[in-house]
């Protein structure tokens, strides 16, 4: 079963509509009932531009196919269910046709288009309620983190993009017809944005967590300069460490909670180890992944069910007698369905994802993260081994597994640090969109997916995964070459 209720549209259509109308502003006037001359002359209107980009984060990519394209693509989960895109994604079968690619670039260009109309127009509102403690300039720095963000979700999938950087008023090719960057000015754009977004950005905006965690503050920017720095090809372990350090630096006291299950549990949303979450308050605000995943216990439904964790990632928590995070994670129960790798029989018992727990009737108020403090902390330890400081690393690989009454890792040199930090964000972050691009960030992606065991029962015979080197990267969607001539296609895809 599947659940899309997105609309594909293309690139310059999403553009140009945005700039007529938007449709996300919640209990704000919509800025579509005034004309385009004066849609943005008060200190309202700029507030309601940017709910508008906040509400990005509800859409299917960060719901949903976020998940898919960097855990099911992995080592970590099945992709279940009954979609042939998504299992041609699980197999590492990709083709620019699939229309999950197109969906995915479509929706995040989307949301750089909100972006890039809060950065333009902002500036130019007469307003004096704007310039109310600093707020105009904070309004620019949340909405120059998040293009930041978007664009790092492009870059790290697709390699070199086009940059979009001011608002598309026309349909005229010289506006729409653009060419890939290279992905260095790619990663270059966001460093700039996040440069500027740090210039403006708070620690915290009030005393309530429901706001902090809710928007950009310097501690997401900083974390999200320590995960490009980390990710970019030309990366730098030394800016690593350095923003990983003012996270924890940060006068908003993030700490990592002392019970790791709370993390997931429903009831310690915006909680001390939150950097920053999707706000998810159901109703029309609601997070309907869930209902993808859970049991029929939980779910309701006796349908197949997506992401299913794999015998390889079972394994590994297994082999580490990692317990905590392993029930935290995965739920076992008993599917009216036979699975392909666990028991192709109907009737027994499978693991299903469990890090989000309740399904609502596809209206879950479950979170996702967008950053917390652990994946910080252990990029932070990676920063710290690749710059030669062993023990030191040792002491922030050491902090998540004491978390979790894990011993303290036995790694006697960089080697087995890097490898026993790889496994740990493996644990530790699962069903959170980081395995794909830890592997290939670590140049692991081609060994690990074509040494995995993984045993079709239904023939009783191993998966070929037939991973390359250009798969690392996806390839750009066939419907947005079909409107853009000028967009080249990555290495490897016909």
């Amino acid at each position: 079963m599947n659940k899309n209720n997105i609309s594909h549209v293309f690139l310059s259509g999403i553009l140009l509509l945005f700039l007529a109308s938007c449709e996300d502003f919640l209990d704000l006037k919509p800025i579509s009932e005034a004309t385009t001359a004066n849609a943005y002359s008060t200190a309202n209107d700029a507030e309601a531009a940017l709910t508008g980009l906040y509400d990005s984060f509800q859409s299917e990519y960060y719901i949903w196919d976020n998940i898919i394209f960097n855990d099911i693509i992995s080592d970590n989960y099945y992709a279940g269910g009954d979609n042939p895109e998504v299992f041609a994604v699980a197999y590492l079968n990709f083709t620019p046709t699939n229309s999950r690619l197109f969906s995915n670039w479509s929706q995040i260009y989307n949301a750089i288009a909100k972006a890039n109309i809060v950065l333009e127009k902002v500036p130019q509102i007469e307003d004096p309620k704007i310039d109310v403690d600093n707020r105009r300039e904070q309004i620019l720095g949340e909405a120059a983190f998040l293009r930041a963000y978007h664009y790092y979700q492009l870059v790290k999938m697709w390699g070199g993009v086009p940059l979009v950087i001011k608002p598309i008023s026309s349909l005229d090719p010289s506006e729409t017809h653009l060419p890939r960057n290279t992905e260095e000015e790619v990663y270059q754009q966001i460093i700039s944005d996040l440069e500027f977004a740090l210039e403006r950005l708070p620690d915290t905006y009030s005393n309530s967590a429901s706001v902090n965690k809710a928007r950009a503050t310097a501690g997401a920017a900083n974390a999200l300069m320590a995960t490009v720095y980390a990710q970019k090809p030309d990366r730098d372990y030394a800016k690593v460490l350095e923003y990983s350090i003012r996270v924890e630096e940060s006068q908003a006291n993030y700490v990592l909670l002392s019970n790791f299950a709370h993390l997931f549990d429903g009831n310690h949303y915006n909680n001390a180890e939150s950097v920053m979450e999707v706000q998810f308050t159901g109703d029309t605000e609601a997070n309907w992944g869930p209902q993808l995943l859970l049991p029929p216990s939980l779910s309701g439904d006796s349908w197949r069910k997506f992401v299913v964790p794999s015998v390889d990632l079972v394994n590994a928590f297994d082999a580490e007698g990692d317990v905590i995070r392993k029930n935290a994670s995965i739920m076992w129960e008993s599917a009216p369905w036979a699975d392909e790798f666990w028991h192709n029989e109907v009737g027994s018992s499978i693991p299903f994802a469990f890090k989000w727990k309740s399904a609502n009737g596809w209206a879950s108020t479950n979170r996702q993260y967008i950053f917390r403090l652990a994946d910080i902390v252990l990029l932070k330890a990676e920063a710290l081994n690749e710059l030669g400081q062993l023990e030191q690393a040792r002491v922030e690989l050491n902090r998540i597994r004491t978390r979790v009454n894990l011993p303290p890792t036995p790694a006697t040199n960089q080697q087995e640090m890097r490898m026993a930090i790889l496994n740990e964000r493996r644990l530790e972050l699962c069903q959170e969109a980081r395995r794909w691009d830890d592997l290939r960030r670590m140049g692991m992606a081609v060994e690990v997916m074509n040494n995995l065991n993984e045993i079709d029962l239904r023939t009783n015979t191993p998966v070929d995964f037939n991973m390359t080197e250009y798969k690392k990267i996806l390839p750009i969607p066939q419907q947005e070459r079909n409107r853009n001539p000028n967009l080249t296609q990555n290495p490897g895809y016909n």
